[in-house]
């Protein structure tokens, strides 16, 4: 069965009587929400709030952004070994609010998070300064260790975005994209002339706050495993990890991955695209020795001839991506690397922690130490003391008339390394 994501585009929201979409706005039952999020025993509080392109709000700081979405046909539900069983994903429809997501906020979970303003010089940077943003501010209960911390509001974040796309079960989708889930032999069959192509997300899993899961399962314990591209497209895997801001692969990217998106359309016209292997990024070498070279032996096993490598979060990861990197290379595969830098805020810099002679095709989504300075926000949603304490920002960057300097290490998925953006490096 084909895979198919029906796009129900959301043009506008706002509080009503009932949680429902009608004529293209999203009216959301802010009571029963709050309500249902709350059940959460390890949830004091939570206070929704929405915030729309172009106000003049702030949101920080920020844990996860994750899209609504509605599993209306098919094996499994949305985010499977979280509101949903653990069975496979990726095929029948998905129903998607397009234009809409739910921001997870509220008390800091760890200095790794980061802000978002919705206009301001910042907004031209964060692609989620111009999506419909329904913004939860979660108090936990008091005394949780910063581990049932991080679950409280991952997990909430997930209830919340299922709640909001249960709205759009019964709605005719705008249009609706459909992703084939033929065998690899079938492609392999059609597309015999064409180079064989896989695409290998490395996801953060060092612990310590720094974790991904694939359908509910940590990462950590994982080896590389070869999955249908469109089980990552249908919330199999959920960002957990508390990465630099500006380089933190959040939910909603794995959901909208667009190398997955290119790969897919240009499968059967100039590349046969295989699937996608993820590899987890390790804290210790030998892992990291052991993922890299059984990631190569899967691309040997498939006679791979092309890969495209993206990385999660930095510093560490990048000698995960020079491995992955290096042993491709060597087995005759070309590898193309997605990564950021943090080449000092004049750019002069070294920009990766890491480095291989192999890695001579790298595509890189900005500098996340270049300095900026933000206006003050009518409205703060969250705690804006904490950015002196964030990821790009230091002492003093809160100003006393509300404004700040930061470096854009401090601007959610600014600089994320699928490329869901729109920066870039330049030499000089």
């Amino acid at each position: 069965m084909d895979f198919k994501l029906g796009r129900i585009k959301i043009k506008d929201i706002q509080f009503g009587v009932k949680t429902e979409i009608i004529n293209s706005k999203l009216y959301i039952n802010k009571e029963e929400m709050e309500k249902k999020l709350r059940e959460n025993e390890a949830i004091k509080n939570v206070k929704v709030e929405i915030a729309k392109p172009g106000e003049s709000i702030r949101i920080i700081p920020i844990k996860d952004i994750i899209e609504p979405r509605v599993k209306v046909n098919g094996n499994g539900g949305v985010f499977p070994g979280f509101e949903s069983s653990v069975e496979s994903v990726g095929e029948g429809q998905t129903n998607v609010l397009e234009g809409v997501a739910v921001i997870s906020s509220g008390k800091i979970v760890n200095f790794q998070e980061g802000l978002i303003d919705m206009s301001g010089p910042a907004a031209d940077y964060v692609h989620f300064s111009k999506t419909l943003n329904i913004v939860l501010l979660i108090e936990p209960v008091d005394y949780l260790d910063k581990h049932a911390h991080e679950e409280a509001v991952r997990v909430t974040g997930l209830k919340a975005a299922a709640y909001i796309g249960e709205a759009g079960r019964n709605i005719k989708p705008d249009e609706v994209e459909t992703y084939d889930n033929s065998s690899l032999i079938e492609k392999v069959m059609r597309n015999m002339h064409l180079p064989k192509v896989v695409y290998i997300p490395m996801v953060l899993s060092q612990g310590l706050l720094h974790d991904t899961y694939i359908y509910g399962l940590d990462a950590k314990g994982i080896l590389p495993t070869l999955i249908n591209p469109a089980e990552l497209m249908d919330g199999a895997v959920v960002s957990g990890n508390c990465a630099g801001p500006c380089h933190k692969n959040v939910t909603f990217l794995y959901q909208n991955n667009p190398i997955i998106e290119e790969l897919s359309n240009l499968h059967g016209k100039t590349i046969c695209f295989m699937g996608a292997i993820i590899t987890n990024e390790n804290a210790m070498l030998k892992c990291k020795d052991r993922s890299s070279s059984y990631v190569a032996k899967i691309c040997k096993s498939l006679g791979i001839d092309g890969a495209i490598i993206s990385e999660d979060g930095g510093g560490n990861p990048e000698t995960d991506l020079m491995m992955n990197c290096r042993k491709l290379e060597a087995s005759g595969i070309k590898t193309v690397l997605v990564t950021d830098e943090y080449a000092g805020r004049d750019g002069g810099s070294q920009g990766l922690a890491d480095i291989t002679p192999e890695a001579d095709a790298v595509v890189t989504n900005g500098n996340g130490n270049m300095l900026l300075k933000l206006p003050p926000m009518d409205k703060v949603l969250g705690y804006p003391e904490v950015v002196e304490i964030i990821t790009g920002g230091f002492e003093g960057s809160l100003k006393k008339d509300g404004s700040i300097e930061v470096e854009i290490a401090a601007l959610t998925s600014s600089c994320n390394e699928v490329g869901f953006g729109r920066l870039t490096t330049k030499m000089r």
